[in-house]
């Protein structure tokens, strides 16, 4: 019994954190139908073409309105980077925002260390939903090189699907 009502406690305080998050932003855009392999395409030409300009050793994941993997590049980065781009860009669908929001909330305010609570969530810069005529498809994220470095590639990526 004390057992529940602890987990009861936890999962209030992960709400909290989460409504007060939310309600420090605007308003997100609602989800859309999911990214084509054609705009996936894209968006991975521009953020790779960003990433080699520069000479960044960086890891790009591309995922749905799911979080499911679409496309990844790794373009000589280091293995951990597979994972935490794949996170970023899943991290930016799910909570319908940049990531960075997330980690400055954390930096932030002590207390918004309960998000780390959520299974699966990747607090870092560097990935970005993916918003097309005012709905997500989709999310980028990049990792690799330092945390504005990877925001750099993503946006590049993003940009070309929203330039008119």
């Amino acid at each position: 019994m004390n057992h529940g009502l602890s987990l009861l406690r936890q999962l209030l305080a992960v709400t909290l954190t989460l409504l007060s998050l939310a309600a420090s932003a605007q308003t997100p855009p609602p989800y859309g139908l999911s990214i084509s392999i054609e705009q996936a395409k894209k968006a991975m030409a521009a953020a790779e073409a960003e990433a080699r300009k520069n000479n960044w050793q960086v890891v790009i994941s591309i995922v749905d309105t799911g979080g499911h993997l679409v496309m990844l590049q790794r373009l000589d980065a280091q293995n951990a980077s597979v994972d935490i781009a794949t996170g970023k860009a899943r991290t930016a669908v799910n909570f319908r925002r940049p990531t960075k929001a997330l980690e400055d909330g954390l930096a932030a305010n002590g207390s918004a260390l309960r998000i780390l609570a959520v299974p699966g969530i990747t607090p870092l810069q560097g990935g970005l939903p993916i918003v097309v005529d005012g709905k997500i498809i989709g999310g980028i994220g990049v990792s690799g090189v330092l945390a504005t470095q990877d925001e750099v590639v993503a946006k590049a990526g993003l940009d070309t699907l929203t330039a008119k």
